[in-house]
């Protein structure tokens, strides 16, 4: 059963790589063609912004290409666990981000006859229909091979550091809980304004079914990461299975650490340059102090989760004989 579940994942990495690589080339295909004069630059941009954008998101599906491959091939058995840790907690906050906004933005485009950049990079120029669909594509694909290859490859890593801790003796806190109170309160923040509340929006007629989807995302992921870090933190039985809060955590921070991470640079853009066809719902200022909090509790969340996770991560001797069995495997 495990030597399946082992193929299965090293299959999904693959699948994970090979998905995300159309996107690649779209996005690189985006910059060839606005230097050549041979594409439009996105609505909003100027040329050099416009570049700077897509080529910080060539980067990232370059990333993305790397981790799978890195989750398969024996050399990702070697790479420093945390550089792996970091990116596939950044990769997987990405994605349980964007993937429900993608599924609605392609149902609201077809339903308007258009298209839209449902990979959040903030314009687009002019992509067909054949495109987007590509990438929508790519980002499904990439989200649920991911989600198949990275525990598989955790558990070929630190087998140990999936299964339950044992119960302390005392139920004192193993660490701090703002985290997971800043965490409560930025999600309850975005459940009210994809509940369509008014305070905190400047502008009320641009809250789009995709901006409410997104926001909806974001809540859920965020109260969820909150409840699940207080559980983990306080150590007393909730009823609930541990991967499931681990994942929860993993995922919920994840998701508001990436997430927020992006939309805070473009948010502060649109502030200061204040295109005319660009412009997001939200008052800026809140925005920009919701997407801060949901970055540093983010942060606080995974900190608060690596401590609990290091000792058994780096049992003497564990990683060496996983990567040795894993080279001397075709």
């Amino acid at each position: 059963m495990v030597e399946r579940w082992d193929r299965i994942g090293r299959a999904a990495g693959y699948g994970a790589a090979a998905a995300l690589a159309p996107y690649l080339v779209i996005k690189v295909s985006w910059v060839v063609g606005s230097l050549l004069g041979l594409l439009p630059v996105g609505r909003g941009f100027s040329l050099g912004g416009w570049l700077v954008l897509n080529t910080v998101t060539i980067a990232m599906a370059a990333a993305g290409i790397t981790l799978g491959l890195a989750l398969v091939r024996p050399w990702g058995m070697r790479i420093p666990g945390r550089l792996v840790v970091f990116f596939a907690w950044v990769g997987s906050g990405f994605l349980v981000s964007i993937l429900p906004f993608v599924v609605v933005g392609a149902l609201v485009s077809s339903g308007a006859g258009g298209s839209g950049d449902s990979g959040g990079s903030g314009g687009d120029p002019a992509m067909p229909g054949w495109e987007a669909t590509l990438v929508q594509c790519s980002f499904v694909g990439t989200g649920i091979a991911l989600a198949i290859a990275l525990p598989a490859y955790l558990w070929r890593r630190w087998p140990h550091a999936l299964r339950p801790p044992e119960r302390p003796r005392t139920r004192a806190s193993s660490g701090p809980r703002w985290p997971a109170v800043t965490g409560a309160a930025t999600g309850l923040a975005w459940l009210y304004w994809a509940a369509g509340g008014s305070q905190g929006i400047a502008h009320g007629d641009e809250r789009s079914a995709g901006w409410r989807v997104l926001v909806a995302v974001s809540a859920f992921w965020a109260l969820a990461a909150s409840a699940a870090a207080l559980a983990l933190i306080r150590r007393r039985p909730t009823g609930l299975p541990y991967p499931l809060l681990l994942a929860s955590a993993w995922l919920g921070s994840g998701s508001m650490f990436a997430w927020s991470g992006w939309r805070l640079p473009a948010t502060v853009y649109v502030a200061l340059a204040h295109p005319s066809d660009v412009g997001y719902p939200e008052n800026v200022a809140v925005a920009v102090a919701l997407h801060i909090t949901a970055v540093l509790t983010g942060a606080g969340i995974m900190r608060t989760l690596v401590p609990g996770e290091r000792r058994r991560m780096s049992v003497p001797g564990n990683a060496q004989r996983s990567a040795q069995r894993v080279s001397r495997r075709p």
